[in-house]
């Protein structure tokens, strides 16, 4: 075995995918399953019914300090004034230019305690950022010690119950609770990462590898990051690092419903984004449909008469819709639903229409 793949971090479930006969690749630093019986089976059995995605590779805070969430408001672009115990909020950390240092979850555990859920490529970016950033507060790193299952899909919530004590049907979306999985600790929240209803279950490592087994004995489908790329894409959900970045603001990035300007009036970042509301903005992220078989990647040129106006940030053919999307940043003039654009495959020009996001909604 390679010194690279040695130098590779393993999640908990590790020998679980492998004794599964799971592809693994390289991600964000971990070794991890890209499919276990085949993309379009697990996206579909997501679509369907129920699968499970070992997810222990995302990065876990939990931040502790006194009026947490108001030294967290300084951060971030979104209001957090109502965010209650039990709730949870998605929202980016911004740098001074306005970019996108993450986009993450907090989960709010009262005065003194939140809890965040980061991207694994960003972890300890994100870490160094928040330590720079918030005063007396303690960030114990839970990243490399708790195991972390999606359990998504339209059966996910009955399929979950069985081994959860507490009634999962009471939570609301983007609602949590901490309770007891197979009679011990766990941490569940109603969030997800594929457009389908579920929870994501964080517990102690032996707990999530006796929890994997169980739901896959009682009919859930093991999923690995192939599945979940496509899913998240038809979602329009976007993926750190390829369709935003700290390069990109929320605005561009169609993120601006996490952009309060009325109601945060001290954020980093804050005065680009004023800046942009007010001229608008040179770019934007929309979704495109291509025809047949043609599947526009990350990077290819979006073209319009022939001239480069923009580049793919993220592509597949959807399992579900049966045709190619993507997603791509393209000037703000030619960013309107139903315009036709151009992206260059292999050297080749092929049509595609902007259209709106998301591309499926259950």
């Amino acid at each position: 075995m390679s010194s690279m793949t040695d130098a590779l971090r393993r999640t908990p479930l590790y020998d679980l995918a492998i004794a599964q006969k799971a592809r693994m690749t390289s991600f964000s630093g971990w070794e991890m399953p890209v499919q276990f019986g085949g993309i379009t089976q697990e996206h579909q059995a997501v679509r369907q019914s129920v699968g499970v995605f070992d997810i222990s590779h995302m990065g876990k805070f939990v931040l502790r300090g006194e009026a947490i969430l108001t030294q967290l408001q300084r951060l971030v672009p979104t209001d957090l004034g109502g965010l209650q115990p039990g709730m949870a909020q998605y929202t980016v950390l911004l740098n001074p230019q306005g970019g996108i240092v993450d986009d993450f979850i907090i989960y709010a555990q009262g005065t003194d305690r939140a809890d965040l859920i980061v991207n694994a490529a960003t972890t300890e970016k994100d870490k160094t950022w928040l330590l720079a950033h918030l005063s007396g507060v303690e960030l114990e790193d839970w990243s490399g010690d708790r195991a972390l299952l999606a359990v998504q899909g339209p059966d996910a919530v009955v399929t979950l119950q069985k081994f959860v004590e507490e009634d999962l049907s009471n939570v609301p979306k983007f609602g949590h609770l901490e309770g007891h999985v197979l009679g011990k600790p766990g941490f569940m929240a109603r969030t997800g990462y594929t457009g389908e209803d579920g929870f994501e279950v964080m517990v102690e490592p032996e707990t999530g590898r006796e929890l994997w087994r169980s739901l896959l004995d009682a009919g859930a489908v093991p999923c690995g990051l192939g599945a979940r790329d496509t899913l998240r894409l038809e979602a329009a959900m976007a993926l750190y690092g390829q369709d935003i970045d700290d390069t990109t603001t929320p605005l561009e990035a169609g993120l601006g419903w996490l952009v309060h300007l009325d109601k945060v009036p001290e954020f980093i970042g804050r005065d680009v984004l004023v800046q942009q509301k007010q001229d608008g903005v040179s770019r934007r992220l929309i979704g495109l449909q291509l025809t047949g078989r043609n599947i526009a990647r990350h990077d290819y040129p979006v073209l319009h008469s022939g001239e480069p106006i923009g580049k793919i940030t993220s592509g597949t053919l959807s399992p579900t819709l049966g045709y190619p999307i993507a997603l791509a940043y393209v000037l703000a003039d030619l960013a309107k639903i139903g315009q036709i654009l151009e992206v260059e495959i292999r050297g080749k020009s092929y049509p595609a229409t902007v259209v709106k996001r998301p591309f499926y909604k259950r």
